[in-house]
């Protein structure tokens, strides 16, 4: 069944009669709702998604003082806002892609249709530093969260792997996290690497986070050894992908499908992973809704399943022992 549009009159009724930020934002938010438009790409309700596109169309700031809510809007800003609130409705456009803005670990990147909009759980990990495997940025232990691995002799990685980095987000985050290490970013995507490099220089860390395009670990010298892998690879599954919601279609498919089961990327990640993480190394995998299959295809594993306090599922994290512990398994995984 066709979703509903909103028509002309419509907006031109919001923008005869409605004034203020706050009216805008209102109105917004039951547009969205009345039109059934799909949340989930950054924000996660309707009023967050209605101030994202009024506030940034009147450039302010999320925290401008509350007295701005009931400043009038000028014609040309209220034709700017209901334009764009009409691609969102009846293109299903998202809203990071309409403003070329996400946030990330509170921090904002440029995104465009040539990568994922950021919307990672594992953003909760580099906040805590990964702890207890890891130290933090002053040398530090910090207190156990996330239910990751417990690790005998903790320290400061030194070099990092973000593995399928797209707009970089994770390789940028991280880089703030560690200001001493160094950041390898990795994608097969030339024009993910792109955009990456846009928010690299944008965060001035060009010289701190490294891109390379590869297919994986392809490219990636044999030499390198990584205290800390992490990826956010594709992970939908076949009948996922077929099932999307039409705001996902604007997202790359190369981003997005990973094969029947939505595993075919993180089987040979994990079938490498040992040959490049340093001793007492850790890889961290998002595989989001094919986490089951992951259970299924992988039984006989102990896999550290991660927990967080502000929501998300579907990311795992395995030790360098653990990897190659079961580096046959997974090597017969992707030759299965």
């Amino acid at each position: 069944m066709e979703r509903p549009l909103i028509s002309q009159e419509r907006l031109e009724e919001a923008a005869e009669h409605l004034s203020t930020v706050r009216d805008f934002i209102r109105f917004g938010v039951s547009a969205l709702r009345q039109y059934d438009a799909h949340l989930g790409q950054g924000t996660e309700d309707f009023f967050a998604e209605s101030s994202a596109l009024v506030m940034q169309t009147l450039s302010l700031d999320w925290s401008a003082d509350p007295e701005i809510l009931d400043a009038k809007l000028l014609p040309t800003e209220k034709t700017e806002f209901l334009s764009l609130l009409e691609r969102r409705i009846n293109e299903r456009v998202p809203t990071s892609y309409l403003l070329n803005l996400a946030y990330f670990d509170g921090k904002p990147f440029y995104v465009d249709e040539r990568v994922l909009i950021p919307r990672s759980p594992i953003a909760e990990l580099i906040q805590n530093r990964f702890a207890p495997y890891c130290l933090d940025e002053n040398h530090q232990p910090r207190e156990a969260k996330n239910n990751l691995p417990s690790n005998p002799n903790p320290k400061m990685p030194r070099r990092i792997l973000d593995m399928c980095t797209g707009s970089g987000c994770i390789a940028i985050a991280l880089a703030y996290a560690y200001p001493e290490s160094e950041v390898d970013a990795t994608d097969i995507s030339k024009d993910a690497l792109e955009v990456a490099a846009i928010n690299a220089e944008h965060h001035n860390m060009q010289f701190q986070v490294a891109l390379l395009e590869s297919d994986l670990f392809e490219k990636i010298p044999a030499e390198n050894q990584y205290d800390l892998i992490v990826s956010n690879p594709p992970y939908v599954d076949a009948e996922d992908m077929a099932d999307l919601p039409e705001e996902f279609l604007h997202e790359p498919e190369l981003a997005l499908a990973a094969g029947q089961d939505g595993l075919d990327l993180v089987r040979k990640m994990l079938a490498q992973a040992a040959d490049y993480l340093t001793e007492d190394g850790l890889i961290v995998i998002e595989v989001g809704n094919s986490e089951w299959a992951m259970k299924q295809n992988f039984n006989t594993i102990d896999f550290h399943w991660l927990e967080f306090e502000k929501g998300g599922s579907g990311i795992f994290a395995l030790t360098a022992a653990q990897c190659r512990q079961y580096r046959d398994l997974f090597i017969q995984s992707v030759q299965a």
